[in-house]
């Protein structure tokens, strides 16, 4: 399952870029920013609302509350970049760029989260970012 859903959300993730570009072609990037996550989060109320969700946020410790906050603020801080690239670069290239994530996962993940990664894996990783800076270029 985690792979379909893991295929969707590349999907999602390359609309983002092509609907965005076209989106912010005379829109200041930081307000289309802004609009989208208005979007999203009326998106994720209504459905957190439609499946019963909120009373899960009681059940939330400190330890939850303060990375879910960093993921926050980690996703506002990416979501702001993109869009400002996307405003100024192609969405192609910007796209590449920002799926290099994958990459800094791979590493952050080992260091951090002491996740074993394959020597199939970090080729996989070195191709990806190879394949990001060549088509950059």
């Amino acid at each position: 399952m985690y792979i379909i859903l893991g295929l969707l959300s590349a999907l999602f993730a390359a609309l983002v870029a092509i609907f965005g570009k076209v989106g912010i072609a005379n829109v200041d990037s930081t307000l289309a920013t802004t609009v989208r996550a208005v979007v999203m989060c009326g998106f994720f109320v209504i459905t957190a609302t439609a499946l019963g969700k909120w009373k899960g946020l009681g059940s939330l410790d400190n330890r939850a509350w303060e990375f879910l906050i960093l993921s926050g603020l980690a996703g506002a801080a990416s979501w702001f970049c993109y869009f400002w690239a996307l405003k100024i670069g192609p969405s192609s290239k910007v796209a590449a760029l920002d799926r290099l994530s994958i990459v800094f996962t791979v590493i952050f993940a080992t260091a951090f989260l002491a996740e074993k990664i394959t020597w199939i894996g970090w080729v996989g990783a070195a191709l990806m970012g190879i394949g990001a800076i060549l088509l950059v270029r």
